[in-house]
């Protein structure tokens, strides 16, 4: 795409409304920030602040607080803290030319939607980010002591949030601007562990006369493994290892290369795998697929209409992995579980517990990698869920270990800062707004820890489709959210 073309899709974005929001996200979209990678923002905001003369700290990880002092009538009231993530999660199409560490975000408007060219479009927390720089920008709007936290690499690690120092923020009312529906408000969270699997194979020779294919799904979905996963979305790591399953029943198939998935909180929504069958089995082997991708399309053509199954003829490669490694895998992906494990009785009609087989990778060193994240509101049953994704690989011969984990964020429904926000949004739009806990994880958990006297709610803007290329942003609920913002910021005293 030329520059020029670029340069107009972006400047679509000040003509919409509130203004300075769109302004300042506009902005953000052309400064990387992948997890881990942040310095780029953290320079922008550093800037920002001096050239505003606004105190700016950042702390050993990366944290950066910008203060504004209480406008003038609102010097004794409760200091607010601001808070949004400067990561993004870095996902892209398969046939889209992209690097996120250089490349400005391209977004376009559709149907009243902004979404990025091929890629995430980071609004998720960018639209975050973009609305505390245009409260601190904003002169003319109401507010105590005011602080504006953004946190590092919430979406691979919560590091920034687990590395807050005592002392370092000093409010006492925090409001968490990373939630993805407008007219819900959230006053807890699921936690969250990871479960990593690395089993070892041998490389064997490819056996001579043998034909090779790749056998690939892509076009899926996907999404946020909290958000989403109760949505019944394909995972492409499952039905390519279906396939090799299955045909594994009548031919002899053998395995060279299994990678799918990216992030272990995204639904994998492509995958591929090298095989090989003998030459004179290549037409059975063909016969199979299409038999196979008959079933899975009529299986989810609603979920996933615009699924791609293919098979192709490729190279021959160098070694295949050996046949017992190769079943031991297939057994354990196809038993390990995948999706909603138990609906919460607390809270109904909200997910639980789940699990999310993320992510498949031949690594070197002849270990192939599966990463999986689980998710509950109930801490025991964060670890029962590891503990079964653990059982079901240990009996495939595979080291497993876990990450450290993230607390979640117990509901807490008499806060003082809860209820005048309901009686606010109904004050501003006529309608009583949701609120509810949520299957994603937030920092507010680990915010609670380390501040446990906090009194935090979390909303935001409409998003859908986080965590893949199909995110988006709904413009009129980003109006909503700015007023809703305001408000508060002007009624806690």
């Amino acid at each position: 795409m030329d520059e020029i073309c670029k340069l107009n899709m972006m400047n679509q974005l000040t003509q919409l409304s509130p203004k300075a929001v769109w302004t300042f996200f506009e902005e953000i979209l052309t400064v990387p920030r992948p997890s881990k990678k942040e310095g780029k923002i953290i320079a922008y905001l550093q800037k920002f602040a001096a050239d505003r003369k606004l105190p700016c700290k950042v702390d050993g990880v990366g944290n950066v607080l910008i203060s504004k002092p209480a406008t003038p009538g609102y010097e004794g009231a409760k200091g607010i803290i601001l808070q949004a993530h400067l990561d993004m999660v870095c996902e892209k199409n398969s046939d889209v030319t992209f690097d996120f560490e250089n490349d400005a975000i391209v977004p376009s408007i559709e149907n009243g939607w902004v979404k990025a060219v091929g890629t995430t479009l980071g609004a998720d927390c960018g639209i975050g980010i973009a609305a505390q720089l245009a409260i601190l920008d904003d002169k003319s709007i109401r507010h105590g002591p005011l602080e504006c936290l953004f946190t590092v690499d919430e979406e691979t690690g919560l590091t920034g949030a687990k590395a807050l120092e005592p002392g370092f923020l000093q409010g006492s009312v925090l409001l968490n601007l990373d939630s993805e529906d407008e007219g819900e408000i959230f006053i807890g969270c699921a936690g969250g562990i990871d479960t990593v699997v690395q089993l070892k194979y041998r490389e064997e020779p490819v056996p001579v006369g043998w034909f090779a294919a790749k056998i690939s799904v892509s076009g899926l979905l996907g999404g946020h493994s909290g958000d989403d996963i109760n949505k019944g979305r394909a995972n492409a790591i499952k039905i390519v290892n279906r396939f090799l399953y299955e045909t594994g029943k009548n031919l002899d198939i053998r395995l060279a290369i299994f990678e799918g998935g990216n992030l272990r909180n995204a639904i994998a929504r492509e995958a591929y795998a090298v095989v090989l069958v003998p030459s004179n089995r290549k037409e059975d082997l063909t016969i199979q697929f299409n038999e196979f991708r008959e079933v899975i399309e009529n299986e989810i053509v609603i979920s996933e209409p615009k699924i791609k199954l293919k098979i192709e003829s490729t190279d021959l490669p160098a070694t295949v992995i050996d046949q017992q490694t190769q079943l031991n895998l297939t057994w354990a992906l196809y038993a390990s579980p995948h999706g909603v494990l138990a609906m919460s009785q607390r809270m109904p009609g909200m997910v639980e517990t789940s699990t999310n087989l993320a992510s498949v990778r031949c690594k070197t060193g002849h270990i192939i990698e599966v990463v999986t994240s689980q998710r509950s509101d109930l801490e025991s049953s964060k670890y029962d869920a590891a503990a079964m994704v653990e059982s079901v690989f240990k009996l495939a011969g595979a080291n497993v270990t876990h990450g450290d984990g993230y607390c979640g964020w117990a509901p807490n429904p008499s806060s003082a800062v809860l209820k005048g926000s309901v009686e606010l949004y109904k004050d501003l739009f006529g309608v009583e707004p949701i609120v509810r806990s949520i299957h994603a994880g937030l920092e507010c958990g680990l915010f609670l820890e380390k501040f446990p006297t906090l009194d935090m709610i979390s909303f935001g803007p409409t998003l859908r489709g986080v965590h893949s290329p199909d995110e988006r942003i709904e413009i009129a609920s980003v109006d909503k959210f700015w007023q809703f913002l305001v408000a508060i910021l002007a009624n806690v005293r």
